[in-house]
This record gives C-alpha cells, sequence and structure tokens, in this order.
C-alpha cells in the first residue's frame, strides 16, 4: 500500500538520448508521515480493527464457554443432544472464522476501507513527485519505503523533503495516527484486549451498582415494615 512507486519511471520529453539520465528516489513511509490526511485516515482504520476485533474476540470467547459447558455436561446428554451441542458449537466457531476474514481477509473489508481512505492520498502524492521529476529531468524515480529492493542509496539523491515542501508541509514535523493515552506502542490486538477488559469492568461495576441498590432498597423497606 505504502510502496506508491517502487520503480516509477517519468518519461519526459525534449531530452536527447545522449545526455545523462538523471535519477532520484524519495521514501514514501517518511512523506507519508507528514500527512494530516494520512494520519486522520490511520485513526480510522486503527479504530475499525479494534472495534471488529473485539467482536471477534468476544465471539471466540463465547464459543469458548459453550465448549466448556457442553464438556462438563457431555456425560449427561444423550447422543442426539450432544450431536446438537457439537454441531451448535462448530457452526459458531465457523460464523467467527467467516467474520473475521470479512474484516480482515486479503479482500476484507478493513482492506477495502484502508484503499477507500488512502488512495487519494497516494494519488496526491503521486501528482507531486510527478510534477518534481518531470521539472527537474528525472528519468527515474525510485522508492526507498517497505519491501524496496534499493540496497545503498546516497542521500545526495534523495528529493523526499522537496516532495514534502512541495505538498504544503515542513520536513521533520512528522504526524502519528491519534492513540489514547497509554495505547502508544501497543498493537491493536492488545488495544483490543484493553478495550474488552474495561467493558467487562464497566459491566461487573454496574452489577455490583444494582445489587447494592437492591440490598439498600430491602433495607428500607425492612424499616418501614417495623
Amino acid at each position: 500500500m505504502k510502496n506508491i512507486l517502487i520503480a516509477t519511471l517519468v518519461l519526459l520529453g525534449g531530452i536527447s538520448t545522449s545526455n545523462a539520465q538523471k535519477f532520484a528516489y524519495v521514501d514514501t513511509d517518511y512523506v507519508l508521515l507528514h500527512l494530516q490526511e494520512y494520519a486522520n485516515a490511520q485513526t480510522e482504520l486503527n479504530q475499525m480493527a479494534i472495534d471488529w476485533q473485539v467482536e471477534i474476540e468476544t465471539k471466540i470467547q463465547s464459543i469458548e464457554r459453550l465448549e466448556l459447558a457442553y464438556r462438563a455436561e457431555r456425560v449427561l446428554l444423550t447422543a442426539e443432544m450432544r450431536a446438537k451441542r457439537e454441531e451448535e458449537i462448530s457452526t459458531k466457531r465457523l460464523e467467527a472464522r467467516d467474520l473475521q476474514k470479512s474484516k480482515f481477509g486479503v479482500e476484507g473489508e478493513l482492506f477495502q476501507k484502508r484503499q477507500e481512505l488512502i488512495q487519494p492520498v497516494q494519488d496526491q502524492v503521486f501528482e507531486e513527485l510527478k510534477g518534481i521529476a518531470s521539472g527537474s529531468g528525472y528519468m527515474v524515480v525510485f522508492d526507498k519505503s517497505n519491501q524496496s529492493n534499493m540496497l545503498y542509496t546516497n542521500p545526495k539523491y534523495d528529493i523526499s523533503d522537496r516532495l514534502i515542501k512541495a505538498l504544503g508541509y515542513v520536513p521533520g514535523e512528522t504526524l502519528e495516527p491519534e492513540t489514547k493515552e497509554g495505547d502508544e506502542g501497543k498493537s491493536i490486538q492488545d488495544r483490543a484486549k484493553d478495550a474488552m477488559d474495561k467493558g467487562k469492568n464497566t459491566a461487573t461495576d454496574r452489577m455490583r451498582g444494582a445489587a447494592n441498590g437492591m440490598r439498600g432498597g430491602n433495607t428500607v423497606n425492612s424499616k418501614s415494615k417495623n
């Protein structure tokens, strides 16, 4: 996704083949970190991923509880009842796998949403880069970002900062996707787990509050009767 130009060829008219060809490279990972639109897109994508991971993990935990209950009760069930319970568990596991695939699969919703949000940013970067390459007579512009096969690069030919300036940003002033306090450096799975734990704690507190309220209400009623 981020490698906009692994080897972008920019053909320039009016350049004699006898002239030396000019080359340059950019680091699109570094460039994208300067764009507010990219940071916003990453924040939205991360939150979607967390929400879906919580949904999937909740389903899996529910299935595990069903399986534990079934194992405990299995000896008391008839063959027909066992078959029915096993089929229910199997079906729910399949549903959880299908949900995970539909959200995080190669052509899943996260991939589609990433394309929707990131493609316009990539197009903007490409148009600016194309203008720089044409204006400076570069025949080839390589991308130094992830999965690049560039084994050595000379900073003299790095036009990343020039591209950042052309996009209206200040080189070095990078942006990061928004995260909640304490979530820095955590994976999507860990942040999803934290969200689930928080939800469980909130539910537990509500149950305790309701129980305390009921006990308090009974005390008042008992006093009024006396």
